[in-house]
């Protein structure tokens, strides 16, 4: 027993960068359904539990060797790299900012690599950051064709309020269960994946030990940031807090299937913003998301520059 902890403690950093993700990225999946209290906040947090650990297991590894692509870390530099994610990861969700693991441990693997004297692969980098880019987009235009279609569809067949309110409760319950399915299964190799690329361990125990932190997280201080989603960018209905959840969880799994983590939180706000388009533009926030933009691009060079200044040091 012994033995298998002084082999296994570097993972630690993984467990915190899951525990970090948890308490970030719950809010993606369920944060709308909570606000607008057609889930409760407790249902919620078990529901996540459950699915991301599964999604984590049975799809997790296909997202794991973006990670040795882009810079092979030894497994001290994999250390270092997920605790400096983690920690700016920790900062946002005290801020209550929804900020990108993906790209807090990108930007880890970065700085922790050049340290090293390693320059990343630039070419799976841009492929990685285009990505990056299409996923609001992508989310708001998903959101906003579904907003219609599911609207039509209520209109014409589920006329009444209790027929109405059956069915975007249980729409709810179920698109958020997939979303934190695709999230476990996307956003797992952010904590555990640089482990793998070490070395240390496997695909499949990097992603189960991935999958159990993030449930951590979830269960021990997700409330904050679902706030921030679910309230602070535009008012929506339940109608709204339904398509939300399910266009994130497409856009997360699509990016499942081509093997790039992507934000989470990335995909949930552009799915917000394409609610807030059906409405109208002026009822969207504009300044709750320069702020949660100022985080998106601040997070990839605070975890790097921590990590490059951490390996610097040792």
């Amino acid at each position: 027993m012994l033995q298998i902890i002084v082999q296994y403690w570097k993972l630690i950093g993984g467990v915190y960068m899951g525990w970090s993700l948890g308490t970030n990225d719950a809010a993606n999946v369920f944060g709308t359904g909570v606000s607008a209290r057609v889930v409760k906040f407790r249902t919620a947090v078990i529901l996540i539990s459950i699915f991301v650990m599964l999604g984590a297991i049975l799809e997790g590894p296909k997202c794991m060797s973006i990670m040795k692509d882009i810079s092979k870390l030894n497994i001290n530099a994999a250390l270092v790299a997920s605790v400096a994610a983690a920690t700016t990861i920790t900062i946002m969700t005290v801020l209550g900012i929804p900020s990108s693991t993906s790209q807090a441990i990108m930007g880890a693997i970065i700085g922790g690599g050049l340290a090293l004297g390693q320059n990343p692969n630039w070419g799976k980098l841009g492929t990685v950051v285009v990505c990056w880019i299409f996923t609001p987009i992508g989310a708001a235009f998903i959101s906003f064709l579904l907003y219609h279609i599911f609207d039509w569809i209520l209109k014409k067949y589920f006329k009444g309020d209790a027929a109405f309110n059956f069915f975007i409760k249980w729409g709810l319950i179920l698109s958020g269960c997939y979303g934190s399915y695709t999230l476990g299964a996307n956003n797992v190799a952010n904590t555990t994946g640089v482990y793998y690329s070490a070395g240390l361990v496997s695909a499949e125990n990097a992603a189960l030990v991935g999958g159990l932190s993030i449930a951590l997280g979830v269960i021990t201080y997700s409330y904050k940031v679902m706030d921030t989603v679910g309230n602070k960018i535009t008012q929506m209905g339940p109608l709204g807090a339904f398509i939300v959840v399910l266009a994130n969880a497409l856009t997360i799994h699509v990016y499942t299937q081509i093997g790039v983590p992507v934000s989470s939180s990335q995909a949930v706000v552009g799915a917000v913003i394409g609610i807030g388009l059906v409405r109208g533009i002026k009822s969207i926030s504009f300044k709750v998301i320069g702020e949660i933009a100022i985080g998106w691009i601040t997070t990839p060079l605070i975890a790097g520059v921590t990590a490059w200044l951490i390996m610097l040091f040792i």
